[in-house]
């Protein structure tokens, strides 16, 4: 009765008022999971389920709710891509290849054999094998982001070897409907030359136009943002036009920007909209969860362990066999311990082909549900489960077993802001050779650091995320030139955050500001104006009224101001 009124005054609400009170129920159960400990990720997901046709049934919009969670997607697979450096790329793109690769293999065959003891047809039986052997990018990709380990080395393995599964997934999405149309050879072919060709062109505008472009676009860091939104959508519906999935579209997309100085700047300020819509792509990924019969739960049970549990084995054998140490590989192998949204796709595409009965995309749509549910809390409690398991996962390393460096950049020294005093700390840092990078919103200023041989990134410190995302691993000393008191008090934030014992060199505009960030932490702070008389008066006291004394202390700084200019 009570189930019936609701659904009854929802069906006469607006699209807003709807979106609002499924945005406030989501909201509601993402608080009692925080309050429960439990990750909030489950709980939109559980949202949506209990809004969904199986309970209460109070989204009649579907079709907006899909669009908006394809935005997410495609916005998340865009970060990604801005994210990509070409030196991981060519470390461990093989390794996430090989390991791709071996694991979608093992994983069907034995999805396979299984499916085909529970009884089913052998082809329905490969569909079933098929669906199991992928895991979830977008779900991974939250997680790992959430516990700030996608630069970690499992993270960059697991991300690639992901990446790798997503494009088995789209070739076999793009391929299946073809062959099962019979004589489509001729579109097949078409459409991949289409492919090749759009991608070759949006690589190429991203190397060789887009640095141009950049440096009108940065002046405006809302022209920036806007621009990169634009590219990032736009390009992947181009890509879903032509007949490839808008995720492989949003990844290239982010790849083409990738090299911009201000790729960093642009991956943060895109971190709060993107979440925001990767909210709704799991509340309709609940939604959309639904039940089939009692006789499916045998088998559903049977195959969520294998792709909990060995999917990760499998993994690990892998990764164990490739030389990687027995953490590595078995925080490897739990970012596999799901299936896709892909999957559930693939077996939609089998019902409407008439290969597969719908029973079986229920049959996935429960293993769905159990595998999310269990690799969240596996990967949200993986260093607890290693700790426990360790002694027990020897049998996965070989002798002399060595983990692969990440060897990135790991700067001693951070600046922002280079004008004014931040020159005199460069010239400092650079002859006595200590690895610096600076950060700096002016694109002019970039091009003349980076023509000069210096490390810099584009970006405004002002921004968390942005400053977040910088390496700041091997940092020993952190220079502010910047006399914004938020700023400043952020970036004292992170460092005790991070728990970096590094020296931080703030600038204040007033007495009260400097003693308020010596009281939060820094080292010293720079007052300018008090500075330069104190500076002035010490001349004064050396020098008295002596003129002569005044006269190479005045060719020296006019020789030093020359040089700022």
């Amino acid at each position: 009765m009570f189930t019936a009124a609701v659904r009854y005054h929802v069906g006469t609400m607006s699209l807003f008022l709807e979106f609002a009170l499924l945005l406030v129920f989501a909201l509601g159960v993402a608080v009692m999971m925080r309050a429960l400990r439990q990750p909030v990720l489950v709980g939109y997901i559980i949202a949506g389920i209990i809004v969904g046709p199986v309970l209460l049934d109070l989204v009649h919009s579907r079709e907006t709710l899909a669009l908006l969670s394809e935005f997410g997607v495609a916005l998340l697979l865009f970060t990604v891509g801005l994210n990509i450096n070409p030196h991981v790329v060519r470390k461990f793109g093989l390794v996430a290849l090989l390991a791709g690769m071996g694991q979608v293999v093992f994983t069907a065959s034995i999805g396979f054999l299984m499916a085909t003891w529970f009884g089913f047809a052998n082809l329905t039986a490969l569909y079933i094998g098929i669906a199991l052997a992928f895991s979830s990018t977008i779900i991974i990709l939250k997680l790992l982001g959430d516990k700030g380990e996608l630069e970690t080395l499992y993270g960059k393995i697991s991300v690639g070897i992901l990446i790798v599964q997503d494009l088995i997934a789209v070739l076999l999405l793009f391929f299946v409907p073809i062959l099962a149309a019979n004589g489509g050879s001729g579109r097949l072919s078409g459409t991949l030359l289409a492919g090749v060709l759009l991608l070759a062109f949006v690589l190429w505008v991203g190397i060789y136009l887009l640095p141009y472009a950049h440096r009108f676009l940065a002046r405006s860091q809302e022209l920036l943002y806007f621009f990169a939104i634009v590219w990032g959508i736009g390009i992947a519906a181009l890509f879903q036009y032509v007949g490839f999935s808008l995720e492989s579209g949003a990844l290239v997309a982010g790849i083409a920007l990738a090299g911009l100085p201000s790729r960093r700047e642009i991956s943060a300020r895109l971190v709060p909209v993107r979440d925001f819509f990767i909210v709704l792509f799991f509340i309709y990924l609940g939604l959309q969860l639904t039940f089939g019969g009692g006789t499916m739960l045998v088998p559903a049970v049977a195959l969520s362990l294998f792709v909990l549990i060995g999917n990760p084995l499998i993994l690990m054998v892998i990764m164990g066999l490739l030389g990687y140490k027995k953490r590595t590989s078995f925080e490897t192998g739990l970012t596999v311990a799901q299936i896709s949204e892909f999957s559930l796709i693939f077996i939609a595409l089998g019902v409407s082909l008439g290969h597969v009965h719908p029973d079986v995309l229920s049959l996935v749509t429960f293993i769905g549900i159990l595998t999310i549910f269990g690799s969240t809390y596996f990967i949200q409690y993986s260093r607890t489960i290693f700790g426990i398991l360790s002694p027990h996962l020897s049998i996965f390393e070989r002798r002399k077993a060595r983990d692969t460096k990440i060897s990135e950049r790991e700067p001693k020294a951070l600046l922002i802001g280079c004008k004014r005093a931040g020159y005199d700390f460069l010239h400092h840092f650079k002859r006595d050779r200590v690895s610096v990078l600076v950060v700096d919103y002016d694109p002019e200023q970039i091009e003349a650091l980076k023509l000069d041989g210096v490390d810099v990134e584009y970006g405004d410190a002002g921004d968390m995320e942005f400053v977040r995302e910088l390496p700041m691993r091997s940092l020993s000393i952190l220079v502010s030139t910047v006399s914004d008191m938020a700023i400043n008090m952020g970036l004292l934030a992170e460092l005790k955050k991070k728990r970096l014992k590094a020296i931080f060199i703030g600038t204040a505009e007033s007495t009260s500001d400097a003693l308020a960030l010596y009281k939060a932490g820094a080292h010293h702070i720079i007052l300018p104006n008090l500075d330069g008389a104190r500076s002035a008066v010490s001349y004064l006291k050396e020098y008295e009224h002596d003129l002569r004394r005044y006269l190479p202390h005045k060719r020296r700084h006019i020789s030093y101001l020359r040089s700022r200019e």
